[in-house]
């Protein structure tokens, strides 16, 4: 089940708690992902806390939120680059997207499977995915008053063997959000020393959200002819005598 809009942009945007997980997610992708220009970079679930840093760089940035949850317009003040779309029917052109982010998308999916295929469908060649979800072992998780700790959480292998299953190739993967989802003034000030350290610590526990990033597998083009050559063919015939064909 899908978190309400509004629900989610009064998380983020005004409440500590939320302010303080935005910046430590958004930090992690633009460290996986530097804003390079002439990129489709494309946003699933409620993934506009995360793509400020693109809408200077990229050659077009869309929000794809789903109708069960509702839409937004985003960003304030500029022209709206947020769609209401289906889960698994997304307006956007087959292989146009460079950088796909899909958070508060898949754990809450009514159908999974389909969402997956649809992030596979308008993938680039050569482009990535990054999913980020609640963390099965974290703290996040376990508390309702965010929005981590709502649906399906995941372990590492869990969220990876399910990316695979429909076509894509985990690549790399960290954790975030270390601090204790707490609204107190002190695990809200100490939260960006909080991440450092367990980075350092840890890529995969103790973090309340997970973070794959995942390419395209690219089916490779058949060639002509046989698909292997014997280089030394076993030649189990080789000393016997050949029948005569005469008859006796």
């Amino acid at each position: 089940m899908h978190l309400d809009v509004l629900e989610l942009r009064n998380f983020y945007y005004r409440t500590g708690i939320g302010r303080a997980a935005q910046r430590a997610v958004r930090d992690q992708v633009v460290a996986f992902w530097p804003p390079v220009k002439g990129q489709t970079v494309v946003g699933f679930g409620f993934a506009v806390p995360l793509l400020r840093p693109y809408l200077a760089s990229a050659r077009r940035v869309i929000c794809l939120m789903p109708g069960q949850q509702g839409v937004m317009a985003w960003p304030v003040g500029q022209p709206n680059v947020s769609v209401l779309c289906a889960e698994a029917q997304w307006p956007v052109a087959t292989g146009s997207v460079d950088r796909l982010v899909i958070v508060h998308g898949l754990e809450t999916s009514e159908h999974p499977a389909a969402m997956l295929e649809e992030s596979q469908r308008v993938l680039a060649p050569g482009g990535k995915a990054l999913f980020i979800v609640p963390n099965r072992s974290g703290l996040w998780a376990r508390r309702d008053g965010t929005p981590f700790g709502f649906g399906r959480p995941f372990s590492l292998g869990q969220i990876e063997s399910q990316l695979r299953d429909h076509g894509f190739t985990p690549e790399r993967h960290v954790a975030a959000l270390f601090a204790p989802p707490s609204n107190r003034r002190f695990w809200l000030r100490t939260a960006p020393m909080w991440e450092r350290v367990g980075r350092r610590l840890s890529t995969r526990f103790a973090g309340g959200v997970l973070m794959v990033e995942a390419g395209k597998e690219v089916p490779a083009r058949p060639r002509p002819g046989l698909g292997a050559a014997v280089r030394r063919p076993l030649r189990v015939l080789d000393g016997i005598p050949m029948p005569d064909p005469k008859p006796t």
